[in-house]
């Protein structure tokens, strides 16, 4: 028999044996904790009430909880009462403080603190006083502690008792481990399986992440499993067995199948049946059906569930006009066999046990193997040792160090956790000698799928005996809502022919009834129009009824509830949003003083993830900000997570085209179609962005990929555009910054371990494909702590509270259905059951627990409320197992008898009001939850800011003065490949044409970046492969050039581009000074050398005039200035080839610019004009001082310029055709290098 738990009060509970305490929602079960904590130090209470060892200190009282969260809340509050009962008793008397009886005391502000120390004579108080503040000094060695924490503490301070090893490493997330293990299953057992077996495993399940999934919850249970025979055996079997109960089933059929056809064929010649059940298509259809599974391999007949029970005899019947129906062994037989085909052998009872016991098996090795505790380790450990030969002694010994232990959360506990604090403490011993309080309520236990066993809650209830209390004012919400709940509740508790409140009342007894709360009442008061709401809201949804159905027969699907819920549910909250604007919704109190309702004092409680993004989506659409506090996904399964993948990429490679246009194409980075579409067309976009890209790649081989990341997206504006963009959507901007964010850090962390770029680049994508983990700093962060509606599922929930709370989803459950597996529920001992092979009987079971847990989680939901709940309500198309509807006796209602009876329970209670759930016109419900204030962009100073030390290149200093931004970066580095700015005559396009016979067929091959790209890796390749070499082996030039053509789809440019790099190579090409060389001559020479040089205080405009001074001189007056700038830095540069000729230098470098149609544009003048346009001149100037520099460095006093330097030689690659023709070779004088040495030394003043 159970016993009814007395009134709580925490100054008289007795502080030794073991109590339980039950605490309904908000009647202050912290402040209970606090307060007998304040007890045990000061020794306080009575013989009966006191603890034996009297007063305690912090480290001697043992205070458990289930998360790291809530210890750290008990903590703080524990050491705020400590601290607040010190100054209590350091307070003098009233009579001293000089009070009259029209002073209020002080004792009045806090009556517990005043009646504690009441207990106490006056002269006791400053010892009273001194052990409070040593105890609330001594909270941060105080034993208040998570239980895993807690067991990892008693294995670590008492290995010997315990017998628990000294070297094992704790790691609080196994699942890696866990998954290694299911892979490793899955190699040994499936991977050699025959094709056909094999499939029929992997059509359950496709990988070994779908097998562990099936298997998790019987890994605890793998002890209990029987022992079963090897997948290949049990398949092999199963597959036998059942190709022999299938061949029995055909066999008659293929007799059977004419015959059938001919009884049916009779009666629709003689217009015996009705003609719109039974016509002859359809007979033709069923019976080609059933004879070519008859004769076939297919295990089922492809028939649809119409065609089966018309070939029954009651179906027949219902078709037949005239006369009885014809009877036929076959139609007989049609009436069992679809059951009999669902009853066919399975083997998946015999796969899980087996993959469940192997995993299991191998798991437990492999930690062992690596030294390594998980957490449930934790407990099973303390539990064994607590069992075993030493386990009297080590209980001893934890009674001994922790007197007194306060389980919190006590609801919440396991068969494991149990065993440990009964073994320590001796709960039906009621011991005098220690105390143990037991915490919790039994109406929140919402935490099954976790391995929370409400049944071993009320196994301790049962060894507790009578000492049960109860905490039963709520302190947490309004008079009126708390009367709402009662009502709630109270109306299935009271009926004599429910299984009560919580479905565990019986004739005999009831170990969890529902006592209602009494309400303290608030100060403060929800104001909606001038009015406050009802405490209770049912807003019904009213479905239509379908074609034949009666207004009583109207029913909705899940799916149509819930999308018209979250419309309901956001236009309400929209409009009370509103009403806050103009001051027509708040908070007045007892003082008159009052507050406009905030987003953040609303919360809508959800089940699930998908409902929370109807109910988000529906709120940003009427310009509702919110945020939602329960996701769990990691980071690495985010939207932005593939953005920033594909930019990891390319910065690692920049030189991947591929991996360059995938980053440059995703949804983060923003570019235009415009903006894509001239990487195609334009070859300077194109080459500016490689640029960019390859800084990328330096920053993080200096300085990291967390700087690298910032940089692309502060040069890409990411940050600013992202939070300007309209949340009109769950993926705002703000949710996708956070997100890029979070991960950058987690890259960065990684990197302390991970060498190199690709080494990083694959742990990202390892962990976007990983399925397992939870570690806490993968989760997804909140986006966001502004003013915003919380929407939370009602797990997270509990523990909090909010003014107004919206559940627009109280109908919907997941009924536990006859193919889930494995099925667990409770005996009639409370012990758990499982089944690998569900019927109706498990089936009712498993369902009936889960309709108790929801029922709790109902309970949870609706005490979140301080002011009001509104209820999202509807007569679904099966709801006799929801519990919502098990609570307002509205189970197997439909339509209006639905809302009949709960206009019933409305009128009955005043406190409660029936609407219909209308979704509010936008008109009345739009708008913005935070002040709209546009985000402008960041003032910029009217003069340009420059970094004073900054690392340039032919192409930053050229493009700086066409207004193209600089990349001006410290301790990076710029391009090694100039920008070249082609300024095309005619519309350039993206793919090659067809090659013609005009003169060169060069003229017409593809123009822009990635033309221009493909011609310049040729020659590089070329020229690494050795011109000489090249030349002699034609096969090799064509394959080389068919590999490259083939990936791009330029199949029918191999013999012509073929043709023309072997003229290249092959033609003598004119050099300064009148001589010529062909490339394939040349025995000395170097492709892409790369150089720095130094710049103290580089003069742009000087550097522009020496140039135009000693280059060119025709053209001198006609070129585009640099813009007025400094360098002060380094500059850097690759020269395309550089190459020795007899005894003389040269740079080579590769235009691909496109002159015109025919090789005859390609004149020196017209050479040149583009030289001017684009400033070659810089670009070859650089280049030689480079070269000189490193000539004078190399050879000392045996260089001289005149004899040495040959100059600079451009190949306009489309215009070689014969000697001399697209080449423009130059060698200025040495007066420009001395010009260049003086302006980068920062020696010269000017240069004329």
């Amino acid at each position: 028999m159970t016993h009814l738990p007395r009134l709580l009060d925490p100054r008289t509970l007795p502080l030794s044996g073991s109590q339980l305490v039950e605490a309904s929602a908000g009647t202050g079960k912290t402040f209970t904790i606090a307060m007998v904590y304040l007890r045990l130090v000061l020794g306080h209470g009575t013989r009966d009430a006191a603890h034996p060892a009297g007063p305690l200190t912090p480290p001697q009282i043992l205070v458990v909880t289930f998360t790291e969260a809530a210890t750290k809340e008990l903590r703080d509050r524990i050491r705020a009462r400590l601290t607040q009962a010190a100054r209590w008793f350091r307070q003098k008397p009233d009579h001293e403080n000089g009070q009259n009886d029209t002073t209020p005391a002080v004792f009045d502000v806090d009556p517990a603190l005043a009646a504690l120390r009441a207990d106490y004579p006056e002269h006791d108080w400053p010892q009273c006083a001194r052990r409070l503040e040593l105890a609330a000094e001594w909270m941060d060695e105080a034993a208040v502690s998570t239980i895993h924490g807690w067991c990892n503490r008693m294995l670590r301070e008492h290995a010997f008792d315990s017998q628990s090893p000294f070297s094992q490493r704790l790691e609080t997330d196994n699942s890696e481990q866990l998954a290694e293990a299911a892979r490793d299953y899955w190699r040994t057992y499936y991977y050699p399986l025959e094709p056909e077996l094999l499939r029929s495993v992997t059509e359950r399940w496709p990988d070994p992440t779908a097998l562990l999934d099936a298997i998790k919850r019987l890994l605890e249970q793998a002890a209990k499993l029987p022992d079963t025979a090897d997948p290949a055996i049990v398949l092999k079997q199963n597959q036998e067995e059942r190709a022999r109960i299938i061949e029995s089933l055909k066999a008659p059929w293929r007799t059977w199948g004419q015959e059938v056809r001919d009884i049916l064929d009779q009666g629709i010649a003689n217009k015996a049946v009705n003609g719109r059940a039974l016509q002859a298509r359809y007979v033709d259809s069923w019976c080609n059906a059933l004879h070519d599974w008859a004769h076939g391999d297919a295990p089922v007949p492809k028939l649809s569930d119409t065609a089966f029970h018309r070939l029954t005899p009651e179906g027949l019947a219902e078709a037949w006009k005239t006369g009885p129906a014809p009877t036929h062994a076959a139609f007989e037989h049609m009436r069992t066999l679809p059951q009999a085909l669902a009853n066919l052998p399975d083997p998946v009872s015999g796969l899980l046990c087996h993959a469940a016991k192997e995993v299991a098996k191998n798991f437990t090795t492999a930690l062992k193997r690596q030294a390594i505790m998980g957490f449930d380790d934790l407990l099973t450990g303390l539990d064994t040792a607590l069992r075993g030969p030493n386990g009297e002694r080590l209980a001893q010994v934890i009674r001994s160090q922790f007197p007194v232990a306060l389980i919190d959360e006590f609801q919440d506990t396991d068969p494991v956790q149990y065993r440990i604090f009964d073994r320590v403490y001796d709960i039906a011993q009621n011991r005098a000698d220690c105390g143990l309080i037991l915490i919790g309520d039994p109406k929140q236990a919402i935490y099954a799928f976790r391995g929370a066993d409400l049944f071993t809650y009320l196994k301790a209830r049962r060894a507790v005996d009578d000492r049960i209390h109860t905490l039963a004012t709520n302190f947490r919400s309004t008079t009126a809502m708390v009367e709402a709940v009662n009502a709630c509740f109270e109306l299935t508790e009271n009926n004599p022919d429910s299984a009560g409140a919580f479905l565990f009342k019986t004739p005999e007894d009831n170990p969890i009834p529902f006592q209602p709360a009494h309400a303290r009442g608030r100060t403060d008061t929800l104001l909606i129009d001038g009015a406050a709401p009802p405490a209770l809201t049912l807003s019904v949804f009213a479905p239509a009824p379908a074609k034949g159905q009666s207004e009583d027969q109207a029913a909705c699907s899940k799916q149509a509830y819930r999308e018209h819920m979250a419309q309901a549910c956001a236009s309400r909250v929209a409009y009370w949003l509103a009403r806050a604007h103009t001051q027509q919704a708040g908070f007045r109190n007892d003082a008159g003083a009052f507050k406009p309702l905030g987003p953040a004092d609303i919360a809508i409680l959800v089940n699930t993830g998908h409902e929370a993004t109807l109910v988000r989506d529906a709120l940003a659409a009427r310009g509702v900000r919110s945020v939602y506090l329960s996701d769990n996904e990691s980071v690495f399964s985010s939207e932005a997570a593939t953005d920033l993948y594909y930019w990891l990429c390319a910065c690692a490679q920049p030189n991947d085209e591929p991996a360059l246009r995938k980053a440059m194409a995703t949804p983060t980075l923003g570019l235009s179609l415009a903006q894509l579409d001239a990487l195609n067309t334009r070859e300077d976009v194109w080459e500016e962005r490689l640029e960019q890209f390859r800084n990328y790649h330096l920053i993080w081989q200096r300085q990291g990929v967390l700087p690298m990341i910032r940089r692309l997206l502060l040069e890409f504006n990411v940050a600013a555009r992202l939070l300007a963009r309209n949340a009109a959507s769950t993926q705002g901007g703000e949710r996708r910054l956070t997100d890029i964010l979070h991960l950058a850090e987690l890259l960065q962390e990684a990197s302390f371990t991970i060498e190199g770029e690709h080494a990083l680049t694959r742990f990202m994508a390892e962990q976007m494909a990983s399925t397992t983990g939870d570690a806490g700093n993968r989760r997804m962060r909140l986006e966001s702590d502004a003013d915003r509606v919380r929407v939370v599922t009602v797990h997270k929930s509990k523990g909090l509270e909010y003014p107004a709370v919206f559940i627009p989803f109280a109908c919907a459950y997941r009924p536990v259905e006859m193919e889930h597996i494995p099925q667990f529920w409770h005996d009639a001992l409370g012990d758990l059951q499982f089944t690998l092979t569900p019927d109706d009987v498990s089936t009712h079971r498993a369902d009936r627990e889960r309709m108790g847990e929801d029922i709790r989680k109902t309970y949870v939901a609706l005490t979140r409320a301080r002011h009001c709940t509104w209820l999202g309500l509807a007569p679904l198309k099966d709801n006799t197992a929801s519990a919502i509807d098990y609570l307002l006796g509205t189970r197997g209602r439909k339509g209006s008898d639905y809302t009949r009876c709960l206009d019933s329970l409305a009128q009955s209670q005043a406190v409660t009001q029936l609407e219909s759930a209308d979704v509010l016109p936008d008109t009345i419900a739009g708008v913005q939850s935070e002040p709209a204030e546009a985000l402008t962009g960041a003032r910029q100073p009217k003069r340009a800011a420059r970094e004073h030390w900054w690392i340039g290149s032919y192409s930053s200093l050229v493009n700086a003065g066409r207004g193209v931004s600089v990349t001006s970066l410290e301790d990076s580095a710029l391009t090694e490949n100039y920008l070249e700015a082609e300024q095309e005559t005619e519309t350039t396009a993206a793919t090659a044409g067809t090659p013609t016979s005009a003169t060169s067929p060069m003229h017409r091959f593809a123009k822009g970046a990635q033309a221009g790209s493909f011609l310049h890796e040729l020659l590089e390749w070329a020229g690494r492969e050795g011109f000489g070499r090249i030349a002699q082996a034609p096969d090799l030039l064509r394959d080389q050039i068919a590999r490259r053509c083939a990936v791009r789809n330029w199949q029918e440019w191999i013999a012509p581009l073929t043709d023309w790099l072997y003229q290249v190579i092959t033609t003598p090409l004119p050099l300064p000074g009148g001589h010529s060389v062909r490339l394939a001559d040349l025995r000395s020479a170097r492709p892409e050398m790369e150089f720095w040089l130094e710049s103290v205080d580089l003069d742009m405009g000087q550097l522009d005039a020496a140039v135009c001074r000693h280059t060119l001189n025709d053209h001198a007056t006609r070129r585009p200035g640099l813009r007025a700038a400094r360098l002060n830095g380094l500059l850097k540069g690759f020269m395309d080839l550089v190459f020795e000729y007899q005894g003389r230098y040269y740079v080579m470098d590769y235009k691909s610019n496109w002159l015109g149609p025919e090789t005859r544009h390609y004149t020196p003048e017209a050479m040149q004009q583009a030289i001017v346009a684009h400033r070659y001149d810089i670009q070859y100037s650089l280049y030689l001082f480079a070269l000189h520099r490193l000539l004078r460095a190399r050879c000392g006093d045996q260089y001289e310029y005149g004899q040495q330097m040959g100059g600079a030689v451009y190949l306009f690659l489309r215009g070689i055709e014969g000697e001399a023709a697209g080449v423009h070779a130059e060698c200025p004088p040495v007066q420009l290098m001395d010009a260049l040495e003086a302006l980068f030394c920062g020696t010269q003043e000017s240069i004329a």
